[in-house]
Order: structure tokens, then C-alpha cells, then sequence
């Protein structure tokens, strides 16, 4: 794994080996989305990453598609974030986090009773939303999304502020980098999405409108840091959230492919750090990195990190080739947090407890044994 363990740069962060820990929801977080002492322990663990892009972590009141996930938007949070990167940067290592906003993949029982924000109101697609929650029992488990209500143009600038607020949060905390998260079905692809966002007004019908929320989401970011230190998260044929272009399975694939080539040019025109391909179908075995990295590679120049159901050695043979730059792993993550060490020497390595991927104390959280 020669390749895995060569450094790499990004912007002005200097990585010691190109293997990320990926963005992984853990549902640990404290009261009110504040990050704990605990959730510093979990990160710094797992500091000889390249690079830890943290979980998933909320913009704004209005975004909650996980309960107890971490938030970004109140001074409280922060703090903890604060003593987040503290602990990762005294390990050695290097965070980014991700920047989140889950619109319509909500319910009114996480959001105080309010309808859930998405581009257009579409609603007849509601029991295939991903939406979770903590029991009274202790267990975690999917729940009920609600209809979603569609947000005015005053609402959608004032999340793109909400977006820029937290890259200043972000900065206050000392981390070192912001991720957008436009993966996965969550806000920002359902602005992209053709099927999802059926609006007639400048957020609406052709690819550049479309692209429109996303745009100005990252000239917000672009006010409160520099473009190497931010990422985006694209995921052009997730259908996890059912935010996949209606052609997406069809002839040609026409409306996913020229909607993410015009993103990925977008991008690469604001010299941001890098872009994440997530292949989100390689969950349940249907791997579509190959063109994923069709689409993305050609119009985008930076760094492109790869991430999705990728064994070791395909991960080795996309940096070799050139079809990406770094490889990020979620679930190898979660149960071996010296990943890059076990990589460098063949294993062993701890397998995953799924019962403990979401909510919960230590265990399965800060418990899986490092290399003696």
C-alpha cells in the first residue's frame, strides 16, 4: 500500500499519507448538539488519519435528519468543537468538518414541531427518507419523516448565510477546514436533483439554477476562509434519499452526467481543496465509483478524494492510476482507529459492531482496541 502512505498537500495542510477517515454520523453528541469530551476522545484516536472529515454536523436549528448529531450553529457547540481540534491537532492530526443541512430529511419531531425545509415540497416519496432517532429505551432506530414545506428565495438565503456562519464557527474553533456536504439526498442535492427540486423561479429547471444554491453556499464559505481549505461532497447516483435524477438508471444517464460535470467545472473554478465522490450505492454492493470518476476527474483538478465500499487494494489502484488522490474509509474507521497503521502492515483488523454504529456511550465508540 506504497501509494495509501505518501503524502499530500492540501492547499496549505501538509498530510502525512493519503488515507481519510470519512465523515461517519455516530449519533454521540451531547445536549443540544454539543460536541463532549468524549466525542474529543473518539477524534483524537483516530488522528493519524491524513486527514478526519468529523460527521455530519448541523448548519442550522432546521437541519436534523439524525438525532444527536453534532451542530455547528450556537456558541456552545463551538466550544466543543474547540476542544475537538485541540485534541486532534495535539495527536498530530488534521480535521475538517463537514458542513450540513438535511432540508426535507426530517421530521417535526427533531425540528420543534416545524415542517422540514426542501426545494419544492415534493412529499410522495416520504417512506424512503432516512430519518433517526433515539428511543426512550436507549435504542436508535429509523423514524417517520414528515412532509416538507418549500422554502421561500428569503429562506434560501438565509441558509446560505447559515452556511457561512458556520465556516465562521469553524474558524473560531480552530479547525482546519470546512466540508459541504451536496451528497447523500440532503439539502444541497436536492437542490441539484431534477427530480427533487421542481421549482420555476432562479433555483429551478435548468442545470445552472440548479446548481444555483450551491453556488452561492460556496462564495458564502469563501467569505470567512480560504478555497483550499474547503471541500464538497458529491454523490451523483446516491439513492439514498431518493434525491437521484429521474434519467439517473436511464439511456445515458444525460441529466446526472451533465448536472455533475457542470458542478464538478463550478468547483474546480473556485480552486476549492478538494471534492469527495461518494459512492453511496456501494452500501448495498452496486459499486458505481468507476463513473462517478468518469464524470468528476475531467472537470475537476484539485484534490478528489474517493470513498465508498473500496477495498484497500482498490483504493491503492485509484491512487496509483491517478483516478483519485486520496482515499477516505468510514466503517474501517469506526472499529480501528490506528487504520493507517494496520494498512501500512497488513492488518489485523477489528471488524465493526453495526448494533453500535449510532447513539450510545463508549462502547463501539472510543472501546476498539489500537495495535499493542
Amino acid at each position: 500500500m506504497n501509494a495509501l502512505l505518501q503524502p499530500l498537500r492540501i492547499g496549505p495542510l501538509h498530510l502525512s499519507n493519503r488515507i481519510a477517515m470519512a465523515p461517519v454520523t455516530r449519533a454521540r453528541a451531547g445536549a443540544n448538539g454539543v460536541p463532549t469530551a468524549l466525542n474529543a476522545h473518539y477524534y483524537r484516536q483516530r488522528a493519524s488519519a491524513g486527514l478526519i472529515i468529523a460527521e455530519a454536523t448541523n448548519v442550522s436549528p432546521m437541519s436534523a435528519a439524525f438525532e444527536d448529531a453534532p451542530g455547528i450553529h450556537h456558541p456552545d457547540q463551538v466550544a466543543g468543537w474547540k476542544d475537538v481540534a485541540s485534541a486532534v491537532h495535539e495527536a498530530g492530526g488534521k480535521l475538517f468538518v463537514q458542513l450540513w443541512h438535511g432540508g426535507r430529511i426530517s421530521t417535526y419531531a427533531l425540528l420543534d414541531g416545524a415542517a422540514p425545509l426542501s426545494p419544492s415540497g415534493m412529499n410522495d416519496d416520504l417512506g424512503l427518507l432516512q430519518v433517526y432517532g433515539a428511543l426512550r429505551n436507549g435504542y436508535y432506530t429509523r423514524i417517520a419523516a414528515s412532509p416538507s414545506r418549500a422554502m421561500s428565495v428569503e429562506e434560501i438565503h438565509a441558509t446560505v448565510q447559515e452556511f457561512r456562519t458556520a465556516a465562521r464557527h469553524a474558524v473560531l474553533a480552530g479547525i482546519d477546514g470546512v466540508e459541504i456536504h451536496a451528497a447523500n439526498g440532503y439539502l444541497p442535492q436536492q437542490f441539484l436533483s431534477s427530480h427533487v427540486n421542481r421549482r420555476q423561479d432562479q433555483f429551478g429547471g435548468s442545470i445552472e439554477n440548479r446548481a444555483r444554491f450551491l453556488r452561492l453556499i460556496i462564495e458564502a464559505v469563501l467569505q470567512e476562509m480560504p478555497a483550499a481549505q474547503v471541500g464538497v461532497r458529491l454523490s451523483p447516483f446516491a439513492l439514498y434519499n431518493n434525491a437521484i435524477d429521474a434519467d439517473a438508471d436511464g439511456p445515458g444517464d444525460s441529466d446526472t452526467r451533465a448536472t455533475y460535470a457542470y458542478v464538478a467545472q463550478m468547483l474546480n473554478g473556485y480552486g476549492i481543496g478538494y471534492l469527495h465522490a461518494a459512492d453511496t450505492n456501494a452500501w448495498s454492493g452496486n459499486k458505481d465509483m468507476p463513473r462517478i470518476l468518469e464524470i468528476l476527474r475531467p472537470y475537476f483538478k484539485g484534490v478528489l478524494i474517493a470513498n465508498g465500499g473500496l477495498s484497500f487494494e482498490e483504493a491503492e489502484q485509484l491512487v496509483v492510476a491517478g483516478q483519485a488522490d486520496m482515499v477516505a474509509f468510514g466503517r474501517q474507521y469506526i472499529a480501528n482507529p490506528d487504520l493507517a497503521a494496520r494498512i501500512a502492515q497488513g492488518g489485523p483488523f477489528n471488524e465493526p459492531d453495526p448494533f453500535t454504529f449510532y447513539g450510545g456511550d463508549d462502547i463501539g465508540y472510543t472501546d476498539y482496541p489500537a495495535l499493542s
